[in-house]
């Protein structure tokens, strides 16, 4: 469930690394800034073309992104001032006295952030130690399969244990947005991580780029879960094709809508003979998202007001998608909604570019995209009351967009009503979204925390997978 706004450049700055390893940078500036409860580093690299002109890149370290070209910067003598075109931001700072500090205002999606900039000897290193380094202890191959369904072709990386005998297998499904096989976000690679650790224990593993990523075909933006669904099941019939998996220990780990994804797959096919279920969701979107949202601005320290506000407005758009029968019918009525709250606004509130008919327009596109309506309508408990099959589902106690208190109730119930007794639940209290361990559970600290995966969490679900499927 990575797609929520929940730190001011969090989404705007997710995989939009560039290369430039050969750039000589002249200057570094390093900032934090602070929305809420929320800090981001920020830093400002300046360098020199080739033709002499000043050039920059901007990084979010926190987030894991890195050089993020800058489209137009100018230094005079008393101030530093940049926009970056592909997160819609830009920057005024003046020089403090010595010139080795810049106070400004960062702006962006509406928001004007202070921001103070300081001379800095490099740019802040982003770690992340749980990475495994080449050469494996074990079969690394490249692979592509067919989605016949849909009649594309998609790309993936399968580890197989060095060794004779045919192994447990499972399929990795990845969390909502364009994932590529490692599951990246904020340079993180869970998927990697997964896939190195379970391979080592004797199962191996299949993960891939979803469809319209990497080097799968396919269009994204078009596709619903239930089309991810699909290619899921494509990677299993693909695993029964190996001569080195155990066609009758084929599993699938999903995680967070991966974790929907798992379910549904498992209800469509005999083929499936367990699930690892990590951070899924067991409530309908309609009502995750709204709950996703009160829990983080809550914890952003966001007054009650403006939260109560904020969750009824979404509850209300979502109904309106809901109930309608089509996207065109759901627009019209939005619009409607839109026009109304607008008339009740001050001039002041009117203009302010949050409450425009443009940010209206890029709202509306994405609440009523094909996966979006999708997403809110469907409910989770009808495929899980058809899974009889094993079950492991894992959350972080921390968790802000799978919150364990509403979704592990409604999932075992759901488990419950197919009669499957062969369930295992469990929270891990220190953990977020991505089974880190975490201080505040917020999307804003995932790319801060130097680990990926928490150690025992990943060792419960190889642990797990061996007393299920009989990995040596």
């Amino acid at each position: 469930m990575k797609k929520i706004i929940c730190a001011l450049i969090l989404l705007s700055f997710c995989g939009l690394n560039a290369q430039n390893e050969s750039v000589k940078y002249d200057s570094f500036w390093q900032g934090n800034l602070k929305f809420g409860q929320t800090s981001l580093k920020v830093v400002l690299k300046i360098f020199k073309t080739e033709d002499g002109n000043l050039s920059a890149h901007l990084d979010s370290p926190d987030q894991g992104a890195v050089n993020i070209p800058v489209t137009e910067i100018n230094i005079t003598d008393d101030s530093l001032m940049f926009s970056v075109a592909s997160i819609g931001a830009s920057y005024k700072g003046a020089f403090e006295k010595g010139g080795e500090k810049i106070t400004g205002v960062f702006k962006q999606a509406g928001y004007n952030l202070p921001l103070q900039l300081e001379k800095t000897e490099k740019a802040v290193e982003v770690r992340r130690p749980q990475n495994p380094k080449r050469p494996f202890p074990y079969i690394e191959e490249e692979v592509v399969f067919e989605n016949k369904f849909d009649k594309i072709k998609l790309a993936g990386t399968l580890t197989l244990p060095e060794s004779n005998g045919k192994f447990p297998a499972v399929v990795l499904i990845s969390g909502s947005g364009p994932q590529d096989r490692d599951e990246t976000i904020f340079n993180h690679k869970p998927f990697l991580i997964i896939s190195d650790y379970l391979t080592r224990n004797g199962i191996a593993v299949l993960r891939y780029d979803d469809r319209g990523v990497g080097k799968s075909e396919g269009v994204f933006s078009s596709a619903t879960t239930e089309d991810f669904m699909k290619d899921a099941l494509a990677a299993v019939e693909y695993l029964k094709t190996r001569k080195e998996i155990d066609g009758d220990k084929i599993g699938l780990i999903g995680h967070s809508e991966g974790g929907l994804i798992a379910p549904m797959a498992a209800a469509s096919s005999d083929d499936v003979k367990y699930l690892v279920l990590l951070a899924p969701p067991g409530i309908p979107g309609k009502d995750l998202i709204p709950l996703q949202t009160e829990l983080i601005m809550k914890t952003q320290g966001v007054d009650s007001s403006t939260i109560s506000r904020t969750v009824t407005q979404l509850k209300t758009v979502f109904e309106i998608i809901a109930n309608s029968s089509d996207s065109l019918t759901a627009y019209k009525k939005l619009e409607e909604l839109y026009k109304n709250e607008i008339a009740d606004l001050s001039e002041e509130e009117k203009n302010k570019p949050e409450n425009g008919i443009e940010a209206f327009e890029r709202k509306a596109k994405t609440y009523l995209s094909p996966w979006f309506r999708f997403f809110l309508k469907y409910n989770p408990s009808w495929a899980l009351e058809n899974v009889k099959i094993p079950v492991l589902a894992l959350w972080g106690g921390k968790d802000l967009q799978a919150p364990p208190k509403e979704n592990m109730p409604a999932l075992k119930k759901s488990l419950e009503s197919a009669g499957n007794k062969r369930v295992k639940t469990v929270v891990c209290e220190q953990l977020n979204h991505l089974l880190q361990k975490c201080n505040t559970g917020l999307p804003s600290e995932y790319g801060s925390i130097e680990e990926t995966i928490y150690t025992p969490a990943l060792e419960m679900i190889g642990d797990w997978i061996k007393q299920t499927a009989g990995a040596k």
